[in-house]
């Protein structure tokens, strides 16, 4: 049984709420023949209302985020789907475990003392922290990264915090909270600004490019069920952008292009 299977077909169980999320968010599982996973839950009815997302739900735009994952075959969303619950409709998600990191290593996104940018990493933002002292935001230079960084720019990611960032070890990377994503007006927050006006890889500009081939056929009609067709053509433009210019988008001053908190 696939993953998918699993989180379609599996009874789900809630095992408590995790109270630090802005909206009702749940771990729980799911189980069926013998097989269980540990999921995220978020019901539509836990929701809290949003000023610049009024149309359709946070878990819709999580599921797009999921099948525009699929669809450029990168991997960056954990499985994902739509299905009803305990508390009622919502996204399902599978939970992912992040591996623990001996001491001393550097997370994928971090914060270190200024002018320690450990190599292999990208110094983000210079800054001070809660006790005063000048530190640096860093986050690591590699291409799984690379790839997520080029996804939030195609889905609008208006919140792509360090702790959104989840590496079970294995050599993949996930990410994810994608709910508030897909809006018309550019709202690209993130913390990974490390290859900002940076030439984007050719093999990842050719994945965008059968993307947007896809978002003007059936892709375009399935996330016309989740998003708006105003949001759907905003995606496309974002994908014409990326292509044009081929160079990762630089930070607006119309915004704030780093979420808070950061983590």
């Amino acid at each position: 049984m696939t993953d998918l299977d699993l989180l379609r077909s599996g009874e789900l169980s809630l095992h408590g709420r995790l109270v630090a999320a802005s909206n009702g968010t749940f771990q729980g599982s799911v189980s069926a023949d013998g097989e269980s996973a540990t999921v995220v839950y978020k019901p539509v009815e836990g929701e809290r209302p949003l000023w610049d997302f009024p149309d359709g739900t946070l878990a819709q735009r999580e599921y797009a985020a999921y099948v525009v994952s699929e669809a450029l075959g990168w991997d960056v969303v954990p499985p994902t789907l739509l299905r009803d619950g305990p508390l009622g409709e919502g996204m399902v998600q599978l939970w992912i475990d992040e591996v623990e990191l001996p001491p001393g290593q550097t997370e994928l996104v971090d914060i270190v003392p200024q002018g320690r940018v450990p190599k292999g990493w990208i110094g983000v933002l210079d800054a001070l922290d809660g006790r005063h002292n000048s530190v640096t935001l860093v986050h690591a230079d590699n291409e799984a990264l690379q790839r997520m960084a080029v996804f939030d720019a195609v889905v609008n990611n208006a919140d792509r915090k360090g702790g959104h960032v989840l590496d079970p070890g294995d050599g993949r990377i996930f990410g994810v909270d994608h709910g508030v994503t897909f809006n018309a007006d550019d709202k690209l927050r993130t913390v990974l600004w490390g290859w900002a006006g940076t030439p984007v890889p050719p093999d990842l500009l050719e994945d965008i490019r059968k993307l947007a081939d896809g978002l003007a056929g059936q892709l375009g009609a399935e996330l016309c069920e989740l998003i708006t067709s105003v949001e759907l053509t905003a995606t496309r433009e974002r994908c014409a952008t990326l292509l044009k210019t081929g160079t990762f988008p630089l930070p607006s001053d119309d915004w704030p292009a780093i979420p808070w908190p950061a983590f």
